[in-house]
C-alpha cells in the first residue's frame, strides 16, 4: 500500500519505473480475476457507490464527475465490483443476473432500480436506511464496509487513479478479498509469474 513515488524513493528507482511496475501488477490482477469468476450464491449484498469527482454540490447518484461502481458481496466470502455505464435498473439487475445464482437471497437498499429483482428469480430483501441500517440479517453493512475500505485506500493517490480506475478498483477488490489471507503475497507472485 505504498504509492509509487514513496516506493521509488525507498528502493532508489525512478518513480515512473515503479509506477509502470505497479500498473503491470494491477493489469495481471485484473486478468486473473476474469479467469476465476463464477456466479456467487447464497446471501449476497448489492449496492452502488460513486468514486472521484468534486465533493462540492450533489453527492451520490447524479453527482458530476463521479464514477459509478456496483458491488456484490457474498456474505462470508468475496466482493465483486462491476463498472456499469450508469446505475439504473437495467444495468444493476443485469449485473446481478450475470453474477449471482438464481434463487439466491439478495439484500439491497431502498433504491428503486432494484424493484424488479424478485420478478427475475431472486429472493429480494430491502433495507430501508431511513428507518434502520440493520434489521437482523437484513443489512448491507458488508458491501458498505468494502466501499469505505476502497475509498480510504484510494485517497493516497490524490485522484491519480481516475485514468486507470478500472485497474485501481480491481486492486482494491483483490486486497479486500485477500485481506486475511496469510498467503496473499505468494498468490500475488504466482499471478505475476503465471501465463
Amino acid at each position: 500500500e505504498v504509492p509509487a513515488a514513496r516506493a521509488a524513493k525507498k528502493v532508489g528507482a525512478h518513480p515512473n519505473t515503479v509506477a509502470k511496475y505497479y500498473h503491470r501488477i494491477r493489469q495481471r490482477i485484473t486478468e486473473e480475476r476474469r479467469r476465476e469468476l463464477k456466479k456467487l450464491e447464497g446471501p449476497v449484498e448489492a449496492d452502488e457507490s460513486y468514486f472521484g469527482g468534486v465533493r462540492q454540490g450533489k453527492r451520490g447518484r447524479g453527482a458530476a464527475g463521479k464514477i459509478p461502481v456496483f458491488g456484490l458481496l457474498k456474505r462470508g466470502g468475496e466482493v465483486r465490483v462491476i463498472l456499469p455505464e450508469r446505475c439504473d435498473g437495467e444495468q444493476l439487475i443485469g449485473a446481478i443476473m450475470a453474477n449471482v445464482e438464481l434463487d439466491s437471497i439478495v439484500y439491497t437498499d431502498g433504491y428503486s432500480a432494484y424493484n424488479k429483482l424478485s420478478l427475475k428469480g431472486f429472493h429480494h430483501q430491502r433495507v430501508n436506511h431511513a428507518e434502520t441500517f440493520t434489521d437482523g440479517r437484513s443489512h448491507i453493512n458488508g458491501i458498505e464496509n468494502f466501499w469505505g475500505y476502497a475509498k480510504r485506500r484510494l485517497k493516497v493517490y490524490h485522484g491519480g487513479f481516475k485514468r486507470n480506475f478500472h485497474l485501481f478498483i480491481r486492486e482494491m477488490e483483490f486486497r479486500f478479498n485477500h485481506r486475511n489471507d496469510p498467503d496473499m503475497l505468494t498468490y500475488l507472485k504466482s499471478i505475476l509469474l503465471g501465463p
